[in-house]
């Protein structure tokens, strides 16, 4: 696993965390450090997030010897 790999999954997890807290408590936790959801500091931690997710999405796809190889 790549260090991109990890930092995407971390991301991944944050984002998940995040959204866990919006679902359980309406409380968005991004939001509330960066002064609102709409906030230009947000809406790149969200795009972040979000690159992060679809690169994660080839982890699903990669072979096993691809992952062995790294």
């Amino acid at each position: 696993m790549t260090l991109i790999d990890r930092i995407a999954l971390i991301l991944v997890v944050v984002g998940a965390l995040n959204w866990g807290s919006i679902g359980l408590f309406s409380f968005d936790l991004v939001a509330w450090i960066t002064g609102g959801a709409g906030s230009l500091l947000a809406r790149i931690i969200y795009t972040i997030v979000a690159l992060a997710g679809v690169w994660c999405i080839s982890l699903i796809f990669r072979s096993e010897d691809a992952i062995e190889e790294m």
